[in-house]
């Protein structure tokens, strides 16, 4: 039997997925001070037991205030590096697959309250920050008005952005993953809604974040791999568009990244977005036949018939699910026995696997049929 493309090993640079399946970047809002916390080690452990062909941790800043909020995870001191390593060697000794991280600053979407206390700009007695941005253009009404970065501060950012990938570098990740999507700090240069700047950063909206990519690819190793995550669209007239997302494509394929990700979205909070299974999947096959490189597509992927006919027709080359694995972090199990493919599993937890458990056909009869 042919192996279905979900469970097809892909090369990123230098490493090996072996199957397609990522777990996408997923907040959890439980760092102190940047610094993960027991919540990161059951998490890592979770996510290091579902059999995914790569995990990227949360998005991670490069400034304590770059954070989104004070729960928000950081590599911009040594305590953060230590609590992450820390987490990491959890989840390595669990699983041989990759392990990534995704690295950004929110820009001025930060200095925020967690999700599940309403998300908004913090108030005066929740320990808000300054937030900075392109232009001095607040996220939205009742939200901080950011300081427009200068020139200085704005090469002061790379140097924020190399300094984490460094200690991502001494952590010991196969992968880091650019936040260029999402309406944080890299995708707001890029955003005609965020950046009205009338200077180089302003005539050129990709230089903030081609400088960012440069030097951050001279930064992380060829034997490992460098991604990015992007927006397709702001899905708002007068935004971002498609077509410009394409441009950046090719322009950071030529500094060497190994992937994209392609998702959209979240850069101004009136946007209308059309919510459905693979709702931004179009947008990934039209960057991979745009730009020769791995796309990765995400949103609303949940369901294992869907995540093959994605890669089997050739609309990406990989697909990212988030909450689909919060809902069931076995999710490639299952998926295996719907194709028929052997997974290995945990050896504490192979008890399950429906060869050694008649209960498996009744808690999972559609998977098994």
């Amino acid at each position: 039997m042919q192996l279905p493309k979900l469970f097809a090993p892909i090369q990123l640079g230098g490493i090996t997925l072996p199957n397609r399946v990522v777990i996408a970047p997923m907040c959890q809002y439980s760092a102190h001070d940047g610094s993960m916390t027991d919540w990161h080690l059951a998490h890592l452990g979770s996510m290091a037991c579902s059999g995914a062909g790569l995990f990227v941790v949360e998005k991670t800043n490069v400034t304590r205030e770059g954070r989104i909020t004070h729960g928000c995870t950081g590599l911009y001191n040594d305590h953060n590096e230590a609590a992450m390593a820390r987490a990491v060697q959890v989840y390595r000794g669990i699983t041989k697959n990759p392990i990534g991280i995704q690295i950004g600053h929110a820009g001025r979407k930060a200095s925020s309250n967690v999700p599940w206390l309403g998300g908004k700009a913090l108030g005066a007695g929740e320990s808000p920050w300054p937030t900075v941005g392109p232009s001095a253009i607040p996220f939205g009404e009742g939200w901080h008005l950011p300081h427009e970065l200068t020139t200085a501060e704005i090469r002061g950012l790379v140097d924020a952005f190399v300094g984490a990938v460094l200690r991502a570098r001494r952590i010991g990740f196969d992968l880091v993953e650019l936040h260029s999507a999402h309406g944080y700090l890299l995708h707001q240069f890029l955003s005609p809604l965020s950046n009205q700047r009338s200077d180089a950063y302003g005539k050129d909206r990709m230089k903030f974040p081609l400088e960012v990519a440069r030097a951050v690819r001279e930064a992380w190793p060829k034997e490992r791999a460098l991604g990015i995550r992007i927006n397709a669209t702001d899905w708002v007239d007068g935004g971002w568009t498609p077509e410009e997302a394409v441009v950046y494509a090719k322009e950071l394929k030529r500094i060497g990244l190994d992937f994209i990700c392609v998702s959209s979205g979240a850069t101004v909070p009136q946007a209308k977005i059309p919510v459905a299974p693979g709702f931004q999947v179009g947008f990934a096959q039209k960057i991979k036949h745009s730009v020769q490189i791995p796309v990765r597509a995400v949103g609303m992927i949940a369901d294992p018939d869907q995540a093959e006919e994605i890669l089997a027709s050739g609309k990406a080359d990989m697909v990212a699910m988030a909450r689909a694995f919060l809902d069931n972090p076995r999710w490639v199990w299952h998926a295996a026995e719907r194709f028929g493919v052997k997974v290995d599993y945990p050896p504490q937890y192979a008890r399950v696997h429906s060869s050694l458990w008649p209960g498996a056909a009744v808690a999972r009869p559609k998977a098994i049929a």
